[in-house]
């Protein structure tokens, strides 16, 4: 059968509206806004579309159709601001909403921080970042993937015995931004994911784990074979899950969990944790974070990247930038808001970071950080929230693998991982070249150099 993650397709009507249609909707917001009392307005207006199929032990679960449009509308009247929404595209429903936006912002106190991005800030070029792909799927076609990804999950070993389903999805949308300070702009966009998770059982014991693999094009997706078989695979590699006793030891977080470490960084230096003081990294720009070795640079601009983006949610153009070099702070995430209250100025993240990529001067191979590692703890899944963004204080329930000389000896299961952020991110001894992308934030496993384990 042809794998049809490799196939593209435009299809012919994938939206209810034109991108015209959407920037005249917008126009028309802003000018009746502008002509009912209004000193500044901006506005998002979306359109699209969207099929998911799950499948389970080989029968249809679920098939979801959607078909979403949305329009939000955000007034200055002085500076005091209102918002209202609508997913109604009527004149008479514009108009509406609009005017329940200009309602709020008259009996809204004044906020001295409110209004729209500042004018030179805002994106005035728009190059193509290939983020359109839409995939011409039929519901049949959908079914039959996601049946042998299970199927191919299944057949991994006899002790696979149950499955949580797999599914196929696949979107499409538009969106246009426009303020009255003259902007607009807008582009589709697509994305697509396929998945599986599935149950290995043996002598009473019972584990799961899942794999999955998302991409702007059908064609980048990971085979769905190989989707199904590092299912099984790692669920089979769980079985026999041991507790092990309270320790200190170096940990390695798995590719697909230690971008949450860098998720941990974003949020401690973006716009409402340092104005709220409500952060562990506050003024830390100029600051040794991370180890000398150590890069993190932010890249909107990416071709086909999962959060590329010419502009941010408030129009202001992304650029490319050192978030972190050679280990030291270098600019915060901000949008204008938050950069207004800190005196500062957008860094182009209204709307989040633009994707994140940590890279190390050295990177190695996923089998020499655990030679490098030796005796210690591999974290492939974190269970809970157990993050304190204002001391730093870092508590996540945790599964893995106990690893003895470099290799990995048994599973582990129902311990807690434990330290301070300040301290896991100054300890990054090792960083991975496995990078697994499936976000904003890009980077491969992280070795940590010391860490509590708790056990029994």
């Amino acid at each position: 059968m042809e794998n049809n993650l490799n196939r593209d397709s435009e299809q012919p009507h994938p939206f209810s509206y034109t991108q015209e249609n959407l920037r005249q909707i917008a126009q028309d917001i802003l000018t009746f806004a502008k002509n009912h009392g209004a000193d500044a307005c901006e506005t998002h207006v979306s359109d699209g579309s969207g099929q998911n199929v799950t499948v389970r032990q080989g029968a249809v679960e679920t098939i979801e159709y959607t078909r979403d449009k949305g329009l939000s509308v955000t007034v200055y009247i002085g500076q005091r601001r209102g918002n209202a929404s609508s997913s109604d595209f009527s004149p008479k429903a514009i108009q509406e909403t609009v005017s329940a936006a200009l309602s709020i912002a008259r009996h809204t106190a004044e906020d001295p921080y409110a209004g729209l991005a500042d004018a030179d800030l805002l994106a005035t070029a728009f190059p193509d970042l290939d983020l359109y792909h839409p995939w011409s799927l039929p519901v049949e076609e959908a079914i039959e993937l996601a049946r042998r990804c299970e199927a191919t999950a299944l057949a991994t070993d006899p002790r696979i015995v149950n499955s949580e389903g797999a599914s196929i999805a696949n979107s499409t949308s538009q969106f246009v931004y426009a303020n009255s300070l003259g902007f607009c702009g807008g582009f589709p966009l697509t994305r697509h994911s396929a998945s599986c998770a599935v149950i290995a059982g043996e002598h009473g014991s019972m584990q799961r784990d899942y794999w999955y693999s998302v991409a702007r094009s059908a064609h980048d997706l990971e085979a769905i074979d190989e989707i199904g078989t590092k299912a099984g695979l790692r669920s089979l590699a769980r079985l026999g899950a041991r507790k092990i006793a309270t320790c200190e030891v170096p940990v390695l977080f798995e590719a697909p969990v230690a971008s949450s470490l860098i998720g941990c960084f974003v949020r401690a230096v973006s716009g409402a944790s340092l104005y709220r003081k409500s952060s562990f990294l506050l003024d830390s720009i100029g600051k040794q974070v991370f180890p000398a070795n150590i890069q993190l640079t932010e890249l909107p601009h990416l071709a086909k990247g999962l959060a590329s983006c010419t502009f941010d949610e408030e129009g202001v153009a992304t650029q490319a930038r050192k978030v972190v070099k050679n280990g030291i702070v270098q600019g915060y995430f901000l949008g204008s808001y938050t950069a207004c209250k800190l005196g500062l100025r957008s860094t182009g993240n209204a709307g989040g970071n633009h994707n994140l990529v940590l890279e190390s001067d050295a990177p190695l191979a996923f089998d020499a950080l655990l030679k490098q590692m030796g005796r210690g703890l591999l974290v492939t899944e974190l269970l809970g929230h157990g993050v304190n963004l204002v001391t730093g204080d870092y508590s996540q329930g945790a599964a893995g693998f106990w690893v003895e000389q470099g290799e990995i000896r048994y599973p582990v299961e129902e311990i807690t991982i434990a330290g301070n952020l300040n301290t896991m991110l100054r300890g990054i001894i090792g960083v991975g070249n496995d990078v697994i992308i499936r976000g904003s934030r890009q980077c491969g496993s992280l070795l940590i150099e010391r860490m509590t384990v708790a056990g029994h």
